[in-house]
């Protein structure tokens, strides 16, 4: 996020339905609100309804895996009207009675678990419980279809957000995705991504991954569908709904670049996404080939306070410039394809891609020297009020704060503390060898800290975890007070005292 400144289907085994058949009574399906069937049986429990994230303890479900969605949605823009159907194919991780979706989009007509009627209810904020009719042992598929529509509501960038034009689109971080479908929301439990959207003829789609095809229907309809066969996370997925403008591009490598501009985005924002090819080339020095199969961008005209790196193909606020387009692409690797392990370690997204476009890019492409805007930075950190709230562990609603301004701080003292020949090499192969998974600020210091013989057990703890200015000997560098001069006097006037674009809000 910046914040700007002021596996497919499994075959349902007969054999486990017929040991499932004779573990569980079955019970009677029944509209929403219903009471669920009596408790567990001959083994057979509900799975959690949430996994204990320390920040939001009741995202995700215990007691399956999903694999793939496959979400198809009928969105008519003029009235708002949604019907959807998302089919969502698991494995049980333990023998269920009963389990939960992240779910608070419009009402719920219908649940069916491999193939049979399910109870349902909804629970909480964003809690679908589901009781199916059989249990479902540990080790088998669990194939669940949800079938909903009603009238879409506008949640500012928290999730569905509406648009000038009377299209919309999905964006909000951490949440988003339960606005308009179904899902395990956490980002432990990554799946690959279909979309099926349709809507009126001259309203066009642009979602994640590639657009497979544009099926022509009838009442003056066409279905758009996208596939995104990398692992994804809820608040990465998107769904977009206008009139675009698309800009077609493809990278050195083949790759493809698919873009897409509402009627208010139009023209320079054609000219700023044209960088994107040098941006992933140079990104792609730095961390390693680029881990995802396409790439571009959706540009909105709402008055969206933030830009969001959704999957492949960012949504971008109005007023995005250049440095939100460099960071929002570095979270393809730092944020997307390798993704955190709870939201308390948040400093391993937004402080790379805030390092990535405050600190490399300057340097690597517009010939910036990066100690200046290192001391720049510093030199008005202590009033910026930067150094209250730590980066590893900042506190629940605290998680988009210093990442943007301490982030890039912290990360190019590690890089001098350490010498460039440690860390680039370094940071390129943990992110690689997270891809498709997880990673925590944990594991991320013991790596780093694997690769070189420097102690940086003093330095971690007062970058990442301490509550005020980090000591003289931790700042390269070095010790700085804020009336020092931070550049030649004839390159202050031209430069702005704050060198960062302070993540992904005005």
């Amino acid at each position: 996020m910046r914040i700007p400144r002021s596996r497919y289907p499994i075959a349902l085994s007969a054999c486990a339905v017929a040991l499932s058949l004779l573990s569980v009574t079955p019970a009677t399906a029944g509209p929403e609100g219903a009471a669920p069937a009596p408790g567990a049986a001959f083994g057979f429990t509900p799975g959690s309804d949430g996994l204990g994230d320390p920040y939001y303890p009741k995202d995700g479900n215990g007691g399956y895996d999903v694999q793939h969605y496959d979400v198809a949605i009928d969105y008519n823009p003029s009235s708002r009207a949604l019907t959807g159907k998302t089919t969502i194919t698991a494995q049980a991780t333990q023998s269920l009675s009963a389990f939960d979706l992240d779910y608070a989009g419009p009402a719920v007509k219908s649940v069916s678990v491999n193939g049979q009627k399910a109870q349902f209810k909804k629970s909480g904020e964003h809690e679908l419980v589901i009781t199916p009719s059989v249990g479902v042992v540990m080790g088998t598929p669990l194939v669940v279809i949800v079938d909903y529509s009603g009238t879409m509501s506008d949640t500012s960038g928290n999730g569905w957000t509406l648009s000038p034009s009377g299209g919309a689109f999905a964006a909000g971080e951490p949440h988003s995705a339960t606005t308009w479908y179904p899902l395990n929301d956490t980002p432990l439990d990554k799946a690959t991504f279909t979309l099926h959207a349709t809507v009126p003829t001259g309203w066009d789609v642009a979602s994640n991954g590639v657009r497979t095809s544009d099926t022509p229907g009838g009442s003056n309809k066409h279905t758009v569908t996208w596939e995104e066969k990398t692992p994804i996370i809820g608040y990465l997925t998107t769904v977009a709904i206008d009139k675009f403008t698309r800009l077609e591009q493809k990278r050195s490598n083949g790759t493809s670049l698919e873009s897409f501009f509402a009627p208010g985005a139009a023209g320079q924002k054609q000219s700023l996404e044209k960088n994107l090819p040098k941006v992933l080339d140079f990104e792609e020095q730095l961390y390693g080939p680029y881990p995802l199969d396409s790439g571009g961008g959706i540009y909105v005209d709402t008055n969206l306070q933030f830009s969001l790196e959704t999957q492949t193909r960012p949504i971008y606020a109005p007023w995005t410039d250049l440095n939100t387009l460099v960071h929002e692409n570095a979270h393809q690797w730092w944020g997307d394809a390798m993704s955190v392990q709870q939201w308390k370690d948040v400093c391993l997204n937004e402080c790379f891609a805030s390092f990535t476009a405050d600190i490399m890019y300057p340097e690597r492409v517009q010939g910036a020297n990066p100690d200046q805007i290192y001391r720049r930075a510093l030199a008005t950190a202590d009033q910026r009020g930067i150094w209250a709230t730590p980066l590893y562990d900042p506190g629940v609603g605290k998680e988009f704060t210093t990442v943007y301004t301490r982030g890039p701080l912290f990360l190019h003292a590690l890089r001098r503390s350490i010498g460039d020949n440690v860390f680039f090499p370094a940071v390129k192969e943990f992110v690689q060898s997270h891809r498709n998974g997880n990673a925590s600020i944990p594991e991320f210091r013991k790596f780093i800290q694997s690769k070189t013989t420097n102690d940086l057990t003093g330095f971690f703890d007062a970058w990442l975890n301490g509550r005020k200015r980090p000591a003289d000997q931790y700042l390269y560098p070095g010790p700085l007070h804020p009336s020092a001069p931070t550049a030649a006097p004839e390159q202050r006037d031209a430069q702005p005292d704050w060198p960062f674009g302070q993540g992904d809000r005005k």
